[in-house]
């Protein structure tokens, strides 16, 4: 679908959307808890819902009222009727969350996804399957694996996905041993892992972290639990980005003391306003497309930390690099930089790409409401906020959307 903006100043308030990182989690361990266990306030993007689906393949059962969800957890290592194949769609935390957990049956359990998504790395359990003597089969579009995964040492590399770990740590409770995760330095993205810690402290599973070491004792169980999920920063930072396009918006229903990585972009955003340059993104590579967008609104910035945008629903330093040329804005990708150079916006004399990825959209989407625009490839953003353009319409924007149902 494409959608047209036009330049529009925008005022009022608006509710922050829920956690997609956080709905993941507590989902997970609900559907891990042998009882019936509670999620209120979901919100049912394309990847929360590739989440539900896989643990439905893994025999839990979820029920859903609104924007809560009534589920019943399962023993994940028991063994189904049939061979079980989970649908992770196009999402990669759902593929590297499930992963461990599919190893703990000796059963066939297939993982399914975009083709796309069967493009990003998955080395880290590709090795631990071949250490371990478990069957890992990757194809172009899903992932066979096979055996039980042992208890011990993991040794991970911390300037990988911290995705891996996170599904490590789901896992490694349910078996009988105890076990370590030793993370090799330089760690990044430690927030989301934080947030695992978080989750899984909330059903009952404890975890105990001694600098990079996490142990795990085994022979846990997930207790049932009625859980809320909190309001989530990664997609605020989009409303909150317009007030440097002058608007007045302000954003409401955030946690202060919450443990998400992408609580830093207020601080972020105050930096590249004031020159502080580099700017490191290590720990939220998530921000960087409406990073980029601010520093195009702000005069330019200089980044660091920024390798792992490469590995995102797009190369996400080089598809901005594409798209913020069309406002008239130079942009320099190196290894693990980026360099955003100042100028004055222009109106893109051509439609803008998405590039398959939502958060591509919702930058470009709040350029567009200073210079106005068009953008293909809009639908992207059902993968974690299917509502965004009717937010930014309630706060003024004129917006019109071809190529869908109104």
């Amino acid at each position: 679908m494409k959608v047209e903006i036009k330049p529009s100043k925008l005022s009022g308030t608006v509710l922050a959307p829920p956690s997609k990182s956080m709905a993941h989690r507590l989902l997970i361990c609900a559907g891990l808890a042998e009882g019936e266990s509670i999620v209120r306030h979901l919100a049912l993007s394309e990847d929360v819902k590739a989440t539900i689906a896989c643990l439905t393949a893994l025999g839990a059962t979820v029920r859903l009222d609104g924007d809560t969800a009534f589920v019943q957890g399962i023993d994940v290592r028991r063994k189904l009727q049939k061979s079980a194949v989970l649908d992770c769609n196009e999402c990669g935390s759902t593929l590297r969350f499930f992963t461990p957990l599919c190893m703990l049956c000796d059963e066939e359990r297939v993982l399914r996804g975009s083709s796309y998504l069967m493009t990003r790395p998955m080395t880290v359990y590709e090795e631990i399957a071949e250490g371990q003597g478990i069957r890992f089969e990757k194809a172009s579009d899903q992932i066979a694996v096979q055996g039980r995964l042992k208890s011990g040492v993991y040794e991970v590399a911390g300037n990988i996905s911290s995705q891996f770990i996170s599904g490590l740590l789901f896992a490694l409770p349910l078996l009988e041993g105890d076990s370590e995760i030793r993370i090799l330095p330089p760690v990044e993205s430690r927030p989301y892992i934080d947030m695992t810690l978080q989750a899984l402290r909330q059903f009952g599973v404890a975890v105990t972290a001694d600098g990079h070491t996490y142990r795990v004792e085994g022979g846990q169980r997930y207790l049932p639990r009625e859980v809320t999920v909190e309001g989530d920063y990664s997609n605020a930072a989009f409303f909150e980005a317009l007030n440097y396009t002058g608007a007045k918006v302000a954003v409401e229903g955030l946690e202060e003391d919450s443990l998400q990585g992408d609580k830093a972009y207020k601080i972020l955003f105050e930096k590249i306003k004031r020159k502080e340059n580099p700017i490191d993104i290590a720990d939220c590579p998530d921000l960087g497309p409406i990073l980029f967008a601010v520093a195009a609104l702000c005069g330019g910035a200089e980044f660091i930390g920024t390798r792992r945008l490469r590995i995102k629903e797009s190369d996400r330093a080089e598809a901005m690099r594409r798209e913020l040329q069309k406002f008239g804005v130079d942009v320099t990708v190196g290894e693990n930089e980026v360099t955003v150079r100042g100028g004055a916006l222009h109106a893109p004399t051509e439609e803008l790409s998405g590039h398959g990825d939502h958060r591509i959209v919702m930058a470009l989407s709040v350029l567009l409401t200073e210079t106005g625009g068009v953008i293909g490839g809009a639908e992207a953003v059902n993968k974690s906020f299917p509502d965004f353009f009717d937010k930014l319409k309630d706060l003024g924007a004129e917006v019109q959307i071809y190529g869908m149902d109104q």
